[in-house]
């Protein structure tokens, strides 16, 4: 909820929770549910000894502490003694090991009342990693390079997680303490600062959020409430959060919650939910389309953007009423766009991209209609892929030729521009670029940057080696890395220099190539704004397709008053494929050559 913003008052923002610690007029609230726990007691700073918390029904154990205020630090103890940190702590100064901190979320005044953010159809989305963005690696640091995103013609940042992981790097993907911002990018009042800040430029903030599992060091959860998971449902990384079965009303809250404390306290403008195939849930009314659902009705007023990765292309999930609002959850990054682009441009045709390797009717169905598995057999994964996707806007689909996992999860963490020539690479951007699905650039991509984004985290001990060897047997089954010597050449991940290695360097920016890029971008992206956003909001569902040759297509999408063609060979052989009709917008290459990619718009009487 917000608090009201009286004439010349500084605008506050909080999310009510029900558990954690609270501040409330009496002093601090703090609750937590352990239910196979008889007895709780709360280690607070200042106090002699630890103190015993009441227990209520539920399994709910809760205590209210005057002397307490926004700073103290705080631990539950269990009744084997075990100290632990709160699960819905909202900050952890000495990390997930240590204690958690007393915040006040109204604190932050907020310079940004009147956003109400912008229409989907505006997005033009950068993935960022905080902690690789810029040298510092920080929240603050980050705002200092939002000009040159605008400058770019990105309309919305969507960071990679930012819940308190382990040590002082990590994808993100390991946090264990998901309301927690990592301490190793700043304080909450820090991550606000960088939304209000994007917001003052015009820009959306979308977070990337994980709830499909937790990391596997600092997990408290086990030991507080073991309820939380269940092991009638596996995932890739073991038991299921447990969303369906015994206890699960309170897992779902504890959820539902974190998604409303984005929204509300932080004031984002959306989430990309990680992974949601690996969310499993059998109830009546599956987890994600509750939280679609309550995220909406908190946020009247608002442009509250939910993207999916779900390896299942379910496209039920993203349907639109009859006036082409979600239903439920706004696009889903499209992996097929990418993986068809990316065979066009590499040639590679390894594990699942030989899927997708010279076939130029999956390239033109998920140009066309999103999804190039709509149902089909999927031999790489052993079943049937997808649903029909054809009925939906472009619009419900997040385009990209490069991202964290497809770049990371390469040995090297080597981008696109160290295996593809120029002149394949700006085809294939050309194409996503100003295709009417949303794109998504990843950092640095927009001056070819050279430094790579390979897998990094810093657990402890424990864990090092199993992780440092576990990444290097990932690729034991490809040739090139069959022997030892060769996977001893992957980088290891707990190695700082690894992490070093993924910092985008600045000031390549002005150096050529880069600058070319910089330049190529920046120009394709102002046509992108002039003459396919505009008119998005009029194509309602996918387009019509005609192959041309093996990696050569033809597409079309209606609008009001219009068509939109693209025409490309996304090949190294000449094809006689000639410039589309219409108005040009775009062109790379020369028709029948190489690498030939046009887009044009023709116009139909009123």
């Amino acid at each position: 909820m917000s608090h009201p913003n009286p004439v010349g008052q500084p605008f506050r923002r909080r999310h009510a929770m029900p558990f954690g610690a609270e501040l409330q007029r009496e002093g601090v609230r703090f609750r937590l549910w352990a239910p196979s726990h008889e007895a709780v007691r709360l280690e607070l700073d200042g106090a002699p000894a630890p103190l015993p918390m009441q227990r209520g029904e539920g399994g709910w154990h809760e205590l209210v502490r005057a002397e307490a205020r926004a700073g103290s630090r705080y631990r539950f103890v269990l009744p084997d003694g075990q100290r632990v940190p709160d699960p819905a702590s909202r900050y952890q100064p000495e990390d997930v090991h240590g204690p958690s901190e007393v915040v006040d979320p109204a604190a932050y005044a907020w310079g940004d009342a009147g956003w109400a953010g912008r229409p989907w159809e505006e997005a033009v989305l950068y993935e960022l990693h905080v902690g690789a963005f810029t040298p510092e690696g920080s929240f603050r640091a980050a705002i200092g390079r939002l000009d040159h995103l605008v400058a770019l013609g990105v309309t919305a940042i969507e960071i990679m997680p930012v819940a308190e992981f382990p040590g002082g790097r990590n994808w993100g993907y390991d946090g264990v303490l998901p309301f927690a911002p990592d301490a190793s990018y700043g304080r909450p009042e820090d991550l606000k600062a960088l939304v209000d800040a994007a917001h003052a430029r015009g820009l959306m903030v979308l977070l990337d959020v994980v709830y499909n599992h937790f990391g596997p060091e600092g997990n408290y959860l086990w030991a507080v409430a073991g309820e939380t998971f269940t092991d009638r449902h596996k995932t890739p990384w073991g038991a299921a959060i447990n969303f369906d079965g015994p206890g699960s009303e309170e897992v779902r809250a504890f959820f539902l919650h974190n998604a409303l404390y984005w929204i509300e306290e932080f004031h984002l403008d959306g989430l990309r939910l990680d992974a949601v195939h690996a969310i499993l849930d059998d109830s009546k009314r599956h987890i994600l389309a509750e939280l679609a659902e309550r995220l909406r009705a908190a946020a009247p007023g608002r442009h509250i953007h939910l993207v999916l990765e779900n390896e299942h292309n379910e496209a039920s999930r993203l349907r639109r009423d009859d006036a082409g609002r979600p239903l439920q959850h706004t696009a889903q990054w499209n992996d097929d766009v990418h993986h068809v682009l990316h065979v066009a441009a590499t040639g590679e045709s390894s594990g699942y991209y030989a899927e997708y390797h010279g076939d130029a009717r999956k390239l033109g169905r998920a140009l066309a209609e999103g999804f190039a598995f709509q149902g089909e057999h999927m031999p790489y994964r052993g079943h049937p892929r997808g649903e029909p996707s054809a009925g939906l806007p472009p619009t419900a689909f997040v385009a990209f030729i490069q991202n964290h996992d497809q770049v990371g999860n390469r040995a090297f963490g080597d981008r696109l521009s160290a295996s593809a020539a120029p002149e394949a690479l700006r085809a294939i951007a050309a194409c996503y670029l100003l295709l009417p699905q949303v794109p998504m650039l990843f950092m640095g991509e927009e001056w070819a940057a050279a430094q790579p984004f390979p897998f990094f985290c810093d657990f402890g001990p424990d864990l090092a080696d199993a992780v440092r060897e576990g990444r290097r047997n990932e690729f034991a089954r490809f040739p090139e890395f069959a022997d030892p010597e060769s996977r001893a050449r992957i980088p290891d991940p707990m190695a700082e220099a690894t992490f070093a290695s993924a910092k985008l360097r600045w000031e390549d920016t002005a150096r050529p190539p880069h600058a070319g890029w910089l330049d190529w971008y920046r120009r394709i992206l102002a046509v992108r704004h002039a003459e396919i956003i505009p008119r998005l909001s009029g194509i309602r569902r996918g387009g019509a397709f005609e192959i041309l040759g093996e990696s050569a297509v033809a597409v079309q999408w209606a609008f009001p008053h219009g068509i939109l063609h693209l025409r490309a060979n996304l090949a190294p052989r000449p094809l006689p494929v000639s410039a589309p009709p219409g108005r040009l917008l775009w062109q790379e290459g020369k028709p029948g050559g190489a690498w030939f990619l046009g887009w044009s718009i023709e116009e139909t009487a009123a």
